[in-house]
């Protein structure tokens, strides 16, 4: 597939705020085994994830448990900063039946 800063130069504005950032490749291997080490189940809802489910998933990926905890935190957090942009977006856009159609 190529490099991460590769893939991400792909997306349209993201070539020139990326040219001078060096992205490692490895930074992302704990995330992706932290990933794998979940079950389907995990993967489609985080929030069933408790202590013993953590403790498992760093143990199959090799991380510990707080980088475990740290990426579910930051899904969270993109999660919330979504539904806002959403909310948002919505907000912007004018209401057809307003306008007469």
């Amino acid at each position: 597939m190529g490099s991460i800063k590769d893939l991400v130069g792909m997306i349209p504005g993201m070539n020139k705020m990326m040219k001078d950032i060096d992205i490692d490749d490895n930074a992302f291997k704990p995330i992706e085994a932290i990933i794998r080490a979940m079950t389907l189940e995990e993967r489609e809802n985080p929030d069933i994830i408790n202590g013993s489910r953590r403790k498992r998933i760093a143990d199959g990926s090799g991380t510990t448990i707080q980088q475990v905890n740290n990426l579910i935190k930051q899904f969270s957090d993109m999660r919330k900063l979504m539904k806002n942009m959403n909310k948002m977006g919505k907000k912007g856009m004018p209401n057809m039946n307003a306008l007469g159609r």
